[in-house]
């Protein structure tokens, strides 16, 4: 596996690997004790049996009675990483007879359902089992690396729709939301993506930055500019159908972190939205956003607020995503420095290591509580260590894991080279690296997304006909 090039290649070594371990008969065995194995095996039987012999109204009746992907314990992490490759072949025969019973519903005309019943049923199914979204954490010049866990995802057809990104992960995320799939393979390319080399290194960056030019604001602007077309959240969602949100922090003590996308900032210019949550503090200046005026001009928006490095204050904005989207699986592309030595590829870990680590984030956590109460209270004239000390605060407080984590086989980085001027070695070797930790997730990323996949391509098409059906009805008047 650590030799394979493709995931092709990866996928073949990783089944010969639980063949040799007994692993391959293990997912051949309904029973564990990890998940309700009996239940699952009778549900399966029954979707089987009613779509065999077109009992399409029993088939809709037994659908309605529970679709979400935790039926049973199925979801549970145990369950997809016992084995390198897959999981028990029930869950994947389950998942797939749920995916095959709603196309079925969907797609028979003569099945005595009703167009609007089985909008309103698809409609309540999608609600509740919920969707999937990728959000990519902040890294610096680390970011590169979720080009490779795109490029993994892209290839198997499972990036999600619903896409976040902060600081270095915003710049990845509003690639992808202002281009297409068949747009997106310049973008694998380290030649495209390398900042331009400029001056030799000065001897502030040779002492500090390890003998190489870092990356100044007018690198960053270039860099957005040459990547992200000039459009608005809005005008990005029309063209691609992604629905991508960057997290932004406020400069300001008293305010609060924003989450911008089609929905709750349409009209902002992606490009300002991607420099703000690039602004690291101390280091780029607080950038004031931009939108497009009712007259398609641009000007300031929200003009008296400055934003600042999304990562500070949500680096994984999963609650509002849930709110707005719609969204409870959540598979997180995680490269922040601070916070690699101490996350794992499963949500939850157990032992030690997650009492130590749990131990050591609470006494962090209280300490800069105390130091936090001391600034607001007693270092007001000093507002630069106020933002500091806030900005420690904020990164202490957050979750960075999700249902799923791509991490690298690295956990320690070296510091110096976050703002720096990678090579285009240095680059590929980065994205190389984040498609290679992906690929051991792709399989519980295909089985854990299948039916959200499933129920939003049923869901656009089912909407499209009933847009059409309309304008037969109310055609649109002719233009004389």
């Amino acid at each position: 596996m650590r030799t394979a090039d493709t995931y092709e290649q990866w996928a073949k070594a990783a089944q010969a690997h639980d063949d040799l371990a007994g692993l391959a008969q293990w997912r051949k065995m309904d029973q564990t004790r990890l998940y309700d194995h009996v239940s699952i095996r009778y549900r399966l039987d029954r979707l089987r049996a009613l779509r065999s012999r077109h009992d399409d109204v029993g088939l809709l009746f037994t659908l309605n009675e529970g679709i979400h992907g935790n039926m049973g314990g199925m979801g549970k992490a145990a369950v997809h990483s016992r084995s390198k490759f897959g999981t028990k072949h029930l869950i994947e025969n389950y998942v797939e007879e749920i995916a095959d019973s709603l196309n079925h519903i969907a797609n028979t005309e003569n099945n005595n359902i009703d167009f609007e019943d089985k909008l309103d049923f698809f409609q309540r199914a999608s609600q509740c089992y919920g969707r999937s979204a990728l959000m990519l954490s902040g890294g610096g010049a680390l970011g590169f690396y979720h080009i490779g866990v795109v490029r993994a995802l892209l290839e198997q057809d499972l990036l999600p729709n619903v896409i976040s990104g902060a600081s270095a992960g915003s710049l990845v995320a509003a690639v992808l939301g202002t281009h297409t799939d068949d747009e997106m393979d310049q973008f694998m390319d380290a030649k495209h993506l390398a900042f331009e080399a400029k001056q030799e290194a000065s001897w502030f960056n040779r002492m500090f930055r390890g003998a190489r030019a870092h990356i100044d604001i007018h690198d960053l602007q270039s860099v957005i500019n040459r990547l992200i077309p000039d459009m608005t959240f809005e005008e990005a969602y029309k063209k691609t159908g992604r629905q991508i949100s960057i997290s932004i922090a406020p400069a300001e003590t008293h305010q609060t972190s924003r989450l911008l996308n089609a929905i709750a900032s349409p009209n902002v210019y992606i490009r300002s939205a991607v420099l703000a949550s690039c602004a690291v503090p101390g280091v780029y200046p607080p950038v004031t956003l931009q939108a497009k005026n009712v007259y398609g001009d641009s000007q300031p928006y929200l003009a008296s607020r400055k934003w600042i490095d999304g990562s500070i204050s949500d680096d994984l904005p999963a609650k509002r995503l849930s709110r707005m989207y719609g969204v409870n699986h959540f598979i997180v592309s995680q490269i922040n420095p601070v916070v690699l030595p101490f996350i794992s590829r499963k949500k939850k870990r157990g032992g030690f290591a997650t009492a130590a680590a749990s131990i050591g984030r609470s006494a962090l956590t209280e300490v800069l509580d105390s130091q936090r109460f001391i600034s607001q209270n007693y270092l007001r004239d000093m507002p630069r260590l106020n933002m500091v000390l806030n900005s420690m605060h904020s990164l202490a407080k957050q979750e960075y894991s999700g249902d799923i984590n791509i991490v690298p086989s690295f956990r320690f980085y070296d510091m110096r080279k976050l703002l720096a001027k990678l090579s285009e070695d240095e680059l590929v070797g980065l994205m190389r690296e984040g498609e290679r930790a992906a690929w051991p997730q792709i399989e519980t990323i295909r089985t854990c997304t299948r039916i959200s996949k499933v129920l939003d391509t049923i869901l656009e098409e089912m909407q499209n006909i009933e847009v059409q059906a309309v304008r037969r009805v109310h055609p649109l008047p002719a233009i004389k």
